[in-house]
């Protein structure tokens, strides 16, 4: 089960991006939440929500335009601000995550096994040898030992997940952090690394945050949800919790943002995300007509 402390905190964060007008689009508004060591934890909501751009900046690839996002990993003493850290103690920080993204973001000129190396390599002082036992481990972990010499090019969508989620865990983090896993797998695939991811957590006991829009894995992984609306968390609570805001009748619901939530999580085209029209608010913002 997650334990009660916690490893990463969000304190009223906020993400801006210039545009051609000179006013800054706000993309996420006032964001705060915990995650607590040990449990994975699903981030969902629409197309434009501003998850993906949540999980940017929660690995430093963005600066924050206002908050704090305070990391305690085992060897820190006390929380650190990834946002008033020095490059040098951000990297530190980096060692301690890693990313599956969205394509498994291998590098299409190295084998398999090279992908998987690269982050020994290139962050720790172990020998040759050593590496290799490593990244063998690694791949049987996956289920990709007998890819290990294949190129990308030569796998199919799940093998290729399967191969970045081996180099996500070259130097055995503490923090997982997902972007869309299910994405453009067929649903027979996506269960398999459901179930891969919940295996690896539990052996591996790390921190897992997900970003998904597949309400399926969604259910099958999380232990605690967060769903983002419009920049802001609209709801965070345990699974259960949103199982029954799914589960029930519209009409039962008492709030707007309940019905929206039960909306999103049953797929309805009528509800308070979407207008009288059945155009949803992202498309209406981007001009769909």
């Amino acid at each position: 089960m997650p334990g009660n402390d916690v490893v990463i905190s969000i304190k009223d964060m906020v993400k801006e991006f210039p545009t051609a007008s000179g006013t800054p689009a706000r993309v996420l508004d006032g964001v705060t939440l915990d995650v607590q060591r040990g449990e994975t934890l699903v981030i969902m909501g629409g197309s434009g929500c501003g998850k993906s751009t949540m999980l940017n900046c929660l690995i430093g690839e963005y600066e924050i335009s206002q908050g704090r996002i305070l990391y305690q990993t085992k060897e820190m003493d006390k929380p650190g601000d990834i946002a008033q850290m020095s490059e040098v103690k951000l990297n530190q920080v980096r060692k301690r995550i890693g990313i599956l993204f969205q394509s498994g973001a291998l590098f299409n000129s190295m084998t398999v096994a090279e992908n998987v190396a690269l982050p020994l390599q290139e962050h720790s002082e172990v020998d040759d040898a050593v590496i290799d036992v490593v990244v063998t481990m690694k791949l049987q972990q996956v289920k990709m030992l007998p890819h290990r010499d294949k190129m990308p090019a030569q796998l199919s969508g799940g093998q290729k997940k399967r191969a970045g989620l081996a180099r996500a865990t070259a130097l055995d983090p503490e923090i997982l952090f997902y972007d869309e896993p299910s994405a453009g797998l067929d649903p027979v695939t996506s269960a398999a690394i459901d179930e891969l991811m919940m295996d690896l957590s539990k052996k591996l006991n790390v921190t897992s945050v997900v970003v998904t829009h597949e309400m399926d894995s969604a259910f099958r992984i999380a232990d605690r949800m967060v769903m983002l609306e419009k920049g802001r968390v609209l709801s965070i609570g345990p699974r259960s919790q949103f199982e029954s805001i799914r589960d029930a009748a519209p009409e039962s619901l008492k709030t707007v943002d309940e019905r929206l939530i039960n909306q999103f999580l049953n797929g309805s085209s009528e509800g308070p995300l979407t207008d009288a029209e059945g155009m949803s608010e992202f498309e209406k913002l981007i001009g769909v007509q």
